[in-house]
């Protein structure tokens, strides 16, 4: 194969592959954003019966994970990685990266209780990427 025959087909077999390595989301795909260090917004209003979306739209991994303190009685716990506990989902993640969103996906939830239910990212909570999600009847 002579050079001009070996880059045409490089150049074709790569044009496919460019879509697979870049992960994004349109603004239409979720909810709730997820930065660098922040929940974009942080407080996000929905009704009781309404999913939220949250899509990782930064450039590393991240969770969403509910602080079990902060939510009202009756709520169902949530957290990316389908855990049961915000101990557990802390326990998982530092253990093997379990309940990690990876840029370019989304995560979901149905809130049927109303009030303020309270969450974080395991990784990123000490640089204060926490949000509210406040439900109402």
């Amino acid at each position: 194969m002579d050079r001009r025959s070996f880059i045409a087909a490089a150049g074709t077999a790569a044009v496919p592959l460019a879509g697979c390595l870049e992960a994004t989301l349109s603004d239409g795909d979720y909810d709730i954003g997820m930065s660098s260090n922040a929940f974009v917004p942080e407080r996000y209003e929905v009704s009781v019966g309404d999913t939220v979306v949250w899509g990782n739209n930064g450039s590393r991994g991240h969770t969403v994970t509910a602080y079990e303190s902060a939510l009202p009685e009756g709520a169902a716990f949530f957290a990316s990685g389908g855990f049961e506990s915000t101990d557990a989902a802390r326990t998982a993640w530092e253990s093997d990266g379990s309940g990690n969103i990876q840029p370019g996906d989304t995560f979901e939830h149905t809130f049927q209780v109303a009030g303020e239910h309270g969450y974080f990212c395991i990784p990123h909570e000490r640089k204060g990427m926490v949000g509210v999600i406040v439900v109402s009847e």
